[in-house]
């Protein structure tokens, strides 16, 4: 139960390399906040140092509105569920999970109580007595989590916990973590993972980092919706949004960009008369687009195709060294390889950039 304020965080090594700067975040008691950004972006740093694992080189970290710099991590009230189950492997489920209560001195009542409790949340009652080695991937993972919810933290820190397990796996304790936060409605999680998934289905917010810092905050469905650059609408969503390169041709409440591929696009971003051949990239998620019998956005030969069974991928050549365009359409769509395709998108689906930067937040 607990907020968080980041404040101008930095971290450098040797005073030379530096990984985060100009970090600032609030978070709300209560909130599920995930980072998220391409390897590298200093995620798990940014984690830690909010665990007290890695010193902050700059700025300030206040929990309930104290700063917490210097505070040793066993004093910051937070406990972390780390990628690594890290168990005890010759003690029960009952014992790893005890075993930081043994060592705070509570009572065995009080022991057994927040045991019970958190294998009840778990569903891991029938498991108490086994050993971790007789425990499944997703099974350990539960118990890791349950070691956290017994000590009662004012912040649950999880650093891409599901990454070692299977796909089934992942699905089914992903769900479980989601049931979890509704149990724990006004504890305050903050969750590292590279999978969208995981961040478009727990999060309350997710922090997009990249270059070092924050590129966007925002809900979900706002930073799908409304990313503010290039680099958040490639980032979210998959397959990524398609980026075609055009020119504006007509200003107003709805903006028309005419395509270096010869497809005209209408979006219902607003634009001025100064922005008259603006250079712009058009963004369409490839769920987005939609067969075009008159004007098209796009048009091009299917070169792959992907059919997962409720929709199909269709990979279209590369123009001019960019990236294929693809397009995602509901159903199985094995006849259109080979063909030219003629796409088109509603205007409200179509994002317009320039300079890597949305039109709606220059």
């Amino acid at each position: 139960m607990a907020t968080l304020k980041l404040t101008d965080v930095e971290k450098t090594y040797g005073g030379a390399v530096q990984v985060l700067r100009d970090i600032n975040l609030d978070i709300a008691q209560g909130e599920l906040i995930v980072f998220v950004g391409p390897s590298g972006c200093g995620k798990s740093t940014l984690l830690r140092m909010i665990a007290g694992l890695e010193k902050i080189t700059g700025g300030t970290l206040e929990i309930d509105g104290q700063e917490v710099n210097d505070v040793p991590p066993a004093q910051r009230g937070i406990a972390m569920v780390f990628q690594s189950y890290a168990l005890y492997p010759h003690m029960t489920v009952r014992e790893n999970m005890s075993f930081a209560l043994k060592l705070a001195k509570k009572s065995p009542a009080e022991i057994e109580e927040a045991v019970n409790r958190a294998a009840t949340m778990l569903q891991l009652d029938p498991y108490l007595d086994r050993l971790p080695k007789a425990l499944s991937g997703g099974q350990r993972q539960r118990v890791a989590i349950g070691r956290s919810i017994v000590r009662d933290p004012k912040v649950y820190l999880f650093d891409e916990p599901l990454s070692n397990l299977d796909a089934a796996l992942r699905v089914a304790t992903r769900i479980e973590i989601a049931q979890l936060k509704e149990q724990m409605p006004d504890r305050t999680m903050i969750y590292v993972t590279h999978d969208q998934v995981e961040a478009m289905t727990l999060a309350t917010r997710i922090v997009v980092l990249a270059n070092k810092g924050i590129a966007q905050v925002g809900a979900p469905l706002e930073l799908y919706e409304r990313p503010n650059s290039e680099f958040v609408a490639q980032f979210i969503g998959s397959p990524a949004m398609n980026l075609l390169p055009g020119e504006v041709i007509a200003t107003g409440p709805r903006t028309t960009v005419k395509l270096e591929g010869g497809g005209t696009a209408l979006s219902d971003y607003p634009t001025s008369g100064a922005d008259m051949g603006l250079r712009v990239n058009v963004g369409v998620r490839p769920e987005d687009f939609v067969a075009a019998e008159g004007e098209a956005v796009f048009s091009g030969t299917v070169n792959i195709i992907e059919a997962l069974g409720e929709v199909t991928l269709l990979y279209f050549e590369a123009q001019q060294g960019g990236d294929p365009v693809i397009a995602k359409l509901p159903g199985i769509h094995h006849e259109m390889r080979g063909k030219t395709v003629s796409l088109g998108a509603a205007p409200e689906k179509v994002h317009l950039f320039a300079d890597g930067v949305s039109l709606l937040y220059r």
